[in-house]
């Protein structure tokens, strides 16, 4: 059986910034792999690109260029939330706002945002809300652990198999 669409691959690699000696983003090991429905837009289309028509024991190593990633930082995804909308129940609540610290906020509508807090002052938190790895080339090295046709069920639903 080969990687292609509506197959559940199942993979352990190392993801790292740029090359092979890069810093340390991301590893999936074989205790803990990376198991998803192949196809189904879930993940980068290059990645999927690099990974089709592999077999089970089949080994790869990439590198996905920033554009062909998260693509370059964008200027609008940073953004001033005024300090007061951090404030719980008329508090702001110790060590919430370090800088590099990762957070959650909603918007307007209820919808989450994961960001990194940049910089603050008394009136104002600057955070950026660009994908983390944005701006990075991502070098990946493993290998296909295994690979099984989805199921019905899998198909219908398009997204990440839970882990067995």
């Amino acid at each position: 059986m080969i990687v292609e669409d509506q197959t559940v691959v199942t993979l352990r690699y190392e993801l790292r910034d740029s090359h092979d000696k890069g810093e340390l983003m991301e590893i999936m090991n074989a205790k803990y792999p990376f198991q998803f429905l192949f196809g189904s837009g879930k993940l980068l289309p290059a990645f999927e690109e690099n990974i089709l028509g592999l077999k089970e024991g089949d080994e790869f190593e990439f590198v996905l260029k920033c554009d062909e990633a998260y693509g370059p930082p964008e200027e609008q995804n940073v953004l001033n939330i005024p300090k007061k909308a951090f404030y719980i129940e008329g508090t702001l609540p110790e060590g919430m706002l370090e800088i590099g610290q990762q957070l959650t906020v909603k918007d307007d509508q209820g919808q989450d945002h994961a960001g990194r807090v940049l910089e603050y002052d008394d009136a104002f938190v600057r955070m950026d809300f660009n994908h983390f790895m944005a701006g990075k080339d991502l070098h990946f090295k493993g290998a296909v652990l295994q690979i099984r046709k989805a199921t019905i069920d899998e198909i219908i639903r398009k997204h990440h198999i839970p882990q067995s």
